[in-house]
């Protein structure tokens, strides 16, 4: 078999090809995304519409919120950004299972006892509890069986106010497979009909460090976003792994080859808007992303963010591409700009991004696309629809 390589003038957007996969979402593209937290959610849930062969890489380091009870408890992965993604790429139509999308979208009252939480739970593990009920066999038994799984192993002062069902789920399911990520995804995708394939970039249960250009050392996913704590007053110098959470141990992670083999074989790579740091950044840290991405042949896009994102302190557009080249050259450094980034996709005449437009990458092989991303309706932040309109034109 002979690989060649050809171009094409892309029209952005393209209606002939936007309708063909509208028309049959089974053949449509396969376009990888390095992500985490909400912030593709929109683009997802639009895109599932035109594609179910969209590849979602979230990174499982993040520390905060709800997901940081689950940490503490388990000693485990993050799990509440896989779930979220799990949920925005699920088929809603009355074809899926909207009763279980109900339920792992349910989040425990933040106002009753522990007490009244426990008994709902038990009630949902014992079957009487109405969104249970919904449910029917053998899905089920599958679901009361995950979530008695985390019951066997809650600790005694576990916090389950504002508590995800289907973090608790998950949780279960992780623990009831010798503490694998991949097992417990697979069956969540089925059970409510995921239309494309998300993966933790890795199994393994490590944390984030950003060393600052102050020489002070941050560790910890929560303590970067400004999010639950004051956010940074110095430049991120450089993003690393840890395997402690509160104190820098260094930490080395690879990715499994059949991972390598998703990112290789992408017909799209997307480094999406997010927080650009524990979101983007933390899903290329892991050794072998970078020689993924470079040995695959097909183009690959920088989406920047607009507006204000604590992580980017400091830091100008040029500043991000640079970064994020940076982070994959350290892993890769036998690969050529090219190989690692071709094109940057952006609304310069609606979007707020910090500093002048960086003509001088073209130098280096980087091309800017600069088109209409942004309506009257989404502003100042991203359309899903003409965000997903734009990707679509280019596969």
């Amino acid at each position: 078999m002979k690989t060649i390589k050809i171009t094409r003038t892309a029209l952005i957007p393209d209606p002939i090809r936007i309708s063909r996969y509208q028309k049959v979402p089974e053949l449509g593209p396969d376009i990888l995304f390095f992500s985490g937290g909400s912030a593709l959610n929109g683009l997802s849930k639009h895109l599932k519409n035109f594609t179910y062969n969209s590849t979602h890489m979230v990174t499982p380091f993040d520390s905060g919120g709800s997901s940081a009870k689950l940490r503490q408890a388990f000693d485990m992965p993050a799990i509440g950004d896989l779930r979220s993604r799990l949920m925005a790429l699920a088929n809603e139509t009355i074809t899926g299972h909207p009763e279980v999308y109900r339920l792992f979208t349910y989040r425990l009252s933040t106002q009753q006892s522990q007490k009244a939480l426990s008994q709902q739970l038990m009630n949902l593990v014992d079957g009487k509890d109405a969104l249970i009920k919904a449910i029917p066999n053998p899905m089920r038994r599958l679901i009361r069986n995950l979530l008695g799984v985390f019951i066997q192993h809650r600790p005694k002062n576990f916090d389950l106010k504002g508590a995800s069902i289907g973090n608790l789920a998950l949780a279960g399911g992780y623990l009831n497979n010798h503490r694998h990520l991949d097992p417990v995804i697979f069956l969540f995708s089925k059970l409510v009909g995921v239309q494309g394939t998300v993966r933790a970039v890795v199994n393994d249960n490590l944390h984030l460090a950003a060393e600052l250009k102050s020489g002070e050392m941050v560790v910890g996913q929560h303590r970067l976003t400004g999010k639950e704590v004051r956010p940074i007053q110095s430049k991120i110098k450089r993003l690393m792994l840890s395997s402690h959470p509160d104190k820098y141990i260094p930490a080395v992670s690879r990715i499994r080859n059949k991972n390598y083999k998703l990112i290789r074989n992408a017909e799209l790579i997307c480094f999406p808007p997010g927080s650009f740091y524990s979101s983007l950044i933390a899903n290329l840290l892991p050794e072998g992303v970078a020689s993924a991405i470079a040995d695959n042949r097909n183009p690959k896009i920088f989406i920047p963010n607009l507006g204000n994102d604590p992580e980017q302190f400091g830091l100008s557009l040029k500043d991000s591409v640079d970064s994020l080249l940076a982070v994959m050259e350290r892993s890769c450094p036998e690969a050529s700009t090219n190989e690692l980034l071709n094109l940057i996709l952006l609304d310069s005449k609606n979007g707020n991004y910090k500093g002048s437009l960086p003509v001088a990458l073209k130098k280096k092989g980087i091309e800017i696309i600069d088109t209409k991303l942004i309506s009257s309706k989404s502003a100042p932040y991203y359309d899903p629809a003409l965000l997903t309109n734009a990707l679509l034109s280019l596969v």
